[in-house]
């Protein structure tokens, strides 16, 4: 145990200083995707104090392939991606304190799970999560690392409110992506690449090395052998209603919306009020002649067109359906008068 953090200590701009420094940091990652995972395996091998994992998802087939924290023990057992990650960086590293949050990030909890968080990772596909967590950053003044990556291509900033733009600042000056890794596909070197860099940074800022922080959005094309850098540090505005003169906050007083589908997934995520008890829904279910299959967080069932699962938070996931008119009358029928729990 003495030697875990040797070879670190020995890197001369981290040193004894700088790894105590990271047994005192309490890092908050949003989505437990690609990025979140590779991100948040480094984090916790460096020995990041404490670590908040956050996500609203279940492991599925398709993330084996680049989300390194998962296996297929956890597919089977339907198990959301957060407490998969945290079992296995428990097992990783047992002197970090992990925490396993599996909730949708919403204008109405986010900043009940930020905190008092001293930096903020970005591993989330959702732009409007991404917002989010951009205003409760600028709120609260806490530093967090925008990444982002798809096909083979991939960004990331470093933002530290006061200092540098905001997301919002530089909304019409970043590259628009228009694909998803649903309709494009992405390769795992690009994943590593883009949360390598996160981190990077992540430990520049937690050790105290500011001067050390890249300064520019950072983006590359790993099959095409590009990279470029871009200088925004004049891009910062002052009536960024983010992080301007007069912030308002606007992602944070935005009215939620219940249905949403999900981008490039043909699903719809359908917000709960409040808890769902997933005992007595599916006692409600199988009154109905409904077989369902149920863990301690989620409970999932399937009819001729569409799967249907259950969180104990509250949401509901609707695969196989994207029209939102839709998704609202299956609801009714499935969920409407069932047992909830404000």
């Amino acid at each position: 145990m003495m030697d875990r953090y040797s070879r670190q200590i020995r890197f001369r701009p981290i040193g004894q200083e700088g790894q105590d420094q990271l047994g005192q940091r309490h890092v908050v990652i949003i989505g437990l995707g690609a990025l979140g995972t590779a991100s948040a395996e480094q984090l916790v091998r460096a020995g990041i104090g404490r670590v908040t994992l956050i996500d609203r998802d279940y492991v599925e087939w398709s993330n084996l392939q680049r989300q390194q924290l998962y296996t297929e023990q956890d597919v089977r057992n339907h198990l959301p991606k957060a407490v998969a990650a945290k079992r296995r960086l428990g097992a990783v590293n047992s002197t970090v304190t992990i925490e396993a949050i599996v909730e949708d990030v919403t204008a109405m909890n986010i900043t009940r799970l930020v905190g008092q968080a001293d930096l903020l990772v970005d591993g989330t596909d959702n732009f409007v999560v991404r917002m989010l967590m951009n205003d409760v950053a600028a709120k609260f003044r806490i530093p967090w690392i925008y990444g982002a990556c798809v096909g083979s291509y991939g960004m990331t900033y470093t933002i530290r409110p006061g200092q540098t733009p905001c997301l919002h600042c530089l909304l019409n000056h970043l590259p628009k992506q228009q694909e998803t890794c649903d309709t494009s596909g992405v390769i795992s070197p690009v994943v590593q690449l883009v949360a390598a860099h996160q981190v990077t940074e992540a430990l520049k800022y937690l050790t105290g090395a500011e001067a050390a922080l890249r300064q520019t959005v950072l983006s590359f094309d790993v099959w095409n052998n590009q990279q470029s850098q871009i200088n925004v540090v004049s891009l910062k505005q002052s009536s960024c209603p983010s992080c301007g003169d007069n912030p308002v906050y606007p992602y944070l007083n935005a009215q939620p919306l219940h249905f949403v589908t999900l981008c490039g997934r043909d699903t719809v995520q359908i917000r709960g009020e409040g808890t769902r008890d997933l005992i007595r829904l599916e006692q409600e279910m199988s009154g109905r002649g409904i077989s369902c299959l149920r863990n301690p967080y989620l409970l999932m069932f399937e009819t001729e067109q569409h799967r249907i699962t259950a969180f104990a938070d509250g949401r509901i996931l609707l695969h196989g359906e994207a029209d939102l008119a839709q998704a609202k009358r299956i609801y009714e029928t499935y969920f409407e008068g069932t047992f909830t729990k404000k």
